[in-house]
């Protein structure tokens, strides 16, 4: 305990049913003038759009729409809105989804305070000026990215996911209003909340975790094995949509601020070759890494295992380890997670070159053991 840290959190969040009615005094007490609203075509279409400008409208602020996010945003995405944000003349931006929106908003407000080319800024803390401010409304229970100091961008060029860990992107105004979340596509649902678990799980076996952000994880962990199989199940579940988000925000401040591990690091490479859904890569790969992990976690698996409803008592620490493998198997198969990498696309003559890339990533650092080249290989081959 005795030891000084820096911990990474919005000076506002507003959580909860009927949040985002919350923020629009928030939006007025710092004089915003006008948003950029950074989302996807998907969130225009179905209405959710309409629910935030009735919002920004009730409290006189202005707005444009960049609604051209992909699932996995590129650096065409985040120089597009750019554009947007420059020709209108806003002074700050909402984004408005799940990690795709929001990491998309982060580097456009990156790169309006500190010009550039996003590709400038992968690595941490390569920006020298805070962001344009950044109200960040969530839409979904999974990457945390509204209230988080990191993003991903996948280089078109290279076909690599970048990662930028910036206290510099770090949203002023973080919003995660589960009635935003309410009747998405059960598989959208499974993805995001399997990602919610992969966060807590990794932050919590992290090297650079601590008390606090133990504390987070082993929450977030059994928020989901609460709630994440009603919430698949009915898409309308407020209560289980409730505890998503809280699961999801709880993990991402654990995160936040104890680092993530090598599932990350080799799913960015399934997302950057592959476009695939950050939240199923991550499922996939959690109880492989994981295994693979164990001989360093000490007796923190026994208690991931707990958390999602295993009986441990009396089991050997090499015993508790398999059986939090196994729940994590258990909740993916249950909730329509695909078993396996093959069943996403995924070819074996691809897998040196992204576990080369995998160990440039980042998010490998707070890893709690050491991976080579042959040994991520192996896992990708396990994932398959």
């Amino acid at each position: 305990m005795l030891e000084s840290r820096t911990l990474y959190w919005p000076s506002t969040t507003f959580i909860g049913p009927g949040a985002i009615k919350d923020m629009g005094q928030a939006l007025q007490s710092r004089d915003f003038k006008k948003a950029l609203i950074v989302t996807d075509q998907v969130l225009n279409e179905i209405g959710i759009v309409d629910k935030i400008t009735a919002v920004l409208a009730e409290n006189s602020i202005d707005y444009v729409v960049f609604d051209q996010v992909q699932p996995n945003p590129t650096t065409k995405n985040v120089n597009d809105g750019l554009a947007v944000l420059k020709e209108n003349d806003c002074d700050f931006i909402l984004s408005l989804g799940g990690g795709s929106p929001q990491d998309a908003a982060k580097g456009i407000g990156i790169l309006a305070t500190n010009g550039g080319d996003i590709k400038d800024y992968e690595g941490i803390d390569q920006s020298d000026n805070k962001s344009l401010p950044i109200v960040a409304v969530n839409t979904t229970a999974g990457t945390a990215s509204e209230v988080t100091i990191n993003y991903v961008i996948t280089n078109e060029d290279t076909h690599i996911k970048m990662v930028m860990v910036d206290k510099n992107s770090l949203a002023e105004i973080a919003v995660s209003d589960p009635k935003l979340m309410t009747a998405k596509p059960a598989d959208l649902t499974a993805a995001t909340g399997m990602d919610v678990l992969t966060h807590a799980v990794e932050a919590y076996v992290s090297e650079g975790a601590f008390r606090l952000s133990d504390k987070l994880a082993l929450e977030s962990i059994e928020l989901v094995g609460e709630a994440l199989r009603d919430a698949v199940e009915n898409g309308d579940d407020l209560e289980a949509r409730s505890k998503m988000a809280y699961a999801s925000y709880i993990a991402g401040m654990s995160f936040n601020n104890a680092g993530l591990g090598y599932v990350h690091s080799m799913a960015h490479q399934l997302g950057g070759m592959y476009d695939l859904p950050h939240g199923v890569c991550n499922a996939v790969l959690l109880p492989h890494v994981e295994e693979y992990n164990s001989k360093n976690t000490g007796d923190k698996l026994r208690n991931v295992a707990q958390a999602l409803g295993k009986d441990v008592e009396g089991l050997s620490t090499a015993e508790a380890n398999q059986a939090a493998v196994e729940a994590i198997k258990e909740l993916s198969s249950e909730i329509g997670i695909p078993a396996g990498l093959k069943e996403l696309g995924v070819k074996e003559e691809d897998l040196a070159e992204m576990a080369k890339n995998a160990l440039n990533d980042v998010c490998k650092g707070t890893n709690p053991r050491e991976v080579d080249l042959e040994a991520t290989i192996e896992i990708y081959k396990k994932a398959m």
